[in-house]
């Protein structure tokens, strides 16, 4: 027996009106975040995965944050690489809202809806999450209409990712996680760098982001580099104008770490292992 005509699901001024209201409570009880929408760069098509993945915009929207016990997932944890961290966290948010303030103004890997590999930044604990999983059932069909989604998302492990979305907050996480070397110049130069600046190299075309400067010392901090710096060479900073010719620098030294010993294996591996052999696979790692 098919249901009552006279009694529907949800007409559409029902369906609009709890619409309305999902909007309004999220908007009194919930939190800002940004939606940073992923781009690939260089897909690989066989595995259809991009680990050089960029993420160039952030788009703010407010949120439900459904834990509200605090951070879920398996905490702080030793593993045979370090602590890990993997807080876990779920966000709602309004179907409606998230056309207007994102769907419509960013360009999505699949249109229309949250993508899971997005970021989340939440301000509120100054982390940054990757989207797992979007529940797209929840609740389910009120009068006849879902009007949420639901972002389950862990907190995101960086990869040196690009990160240039205008807010610096979020901007700030690669600058201090991007590996990064230290390049010492010669006497000689003129004029600061600026932090945040792209400099470029003046006979190997390679650019990179300037991280610190330590004028005293002749120091340059960079991270995001596109190549290796020729020594000697000039190298320029694009908005400062600052010039300065190189004298050393070492690839294998990551100055965003206090724990990497790359250079140091490199170095004592050198008194054990003979590398005038040639290697038919190739030669990787060796410093500069």
């Amino acid at each position: 027996m098919a249901t009552n005509t006279y009694f529907t699901q949800g007409t559409t001024g029902e369906q609009d009106l709890v619409g309305d209201l999902v909007i309004e409570q999220i908007k009194m009880f919930g939190k800002n975040i940004y939606y940073m929408p992923r781009s690939l760069v260089n897909q690989n098509t066989v595995f259809t995965e991009d680990s050089l993945s960029a993420f160039n915009a952030a788009y703010e929207i407010e949120a439900y944050v459904e834990s509200v016990n605090g951070f879920s997932g398996d905490g702080d944890m030793y593993s045979k690489f370090g602590v890990r961290i993997s807080d876990q966290v779920s966000f709602v948010i309004s179907r409606t809202r998230f056309t207007e303030a994102v769907d419509d103004n960013a360009t999505l890997i699949v249109e229309g809806r949250p993508n899971e590999g997005d970021l989340v930044y939440f301000p509120l604990a100054n982390k940054l999450f990757q989207i797992q999983y979007v529940d797209y059932e929840s609740p389910f069909f009120q009068l006849g209409k879902i009007h949420t989604w639901t972002l389950r998302c862990e907190l995101f492990e960086f990869g040196d990712e690009t990160i240039a979305t205008g807010v610096a907050a979020i901007d700030k996480i690669e600058q201090d996680f991007s590996v990064a070397i230290t390049v010492n110049f010669a006497e000689g130069g003129t004029n600061d760098f600026t932090v945040g600046e792209v400099v470029a190299g003046g006979t190997s075309n390679v650019t990179a982001e300037v991280k610190a400067w330590d004028s005293t010392n002749r120091q340059l901090q960079l991270f995001n580099r596109t190549g290796i710096f020729s020594i000697p060479e000039t190298i320029t900073g694009q908005t400062s104008g600052a010039a300065w010719t190189t004298a050393s620098y070492n690839t294998l030294n990551n100055t965003s770490s206090d724990f990497d010993q790359n250079f140091t294996l490199e170095t004592q591996a050198d008194g054990i292992l003979d590398f005038t052999e040639g290697n038919p696979f190739g030669e990787f790692g060796q410093a500069n």
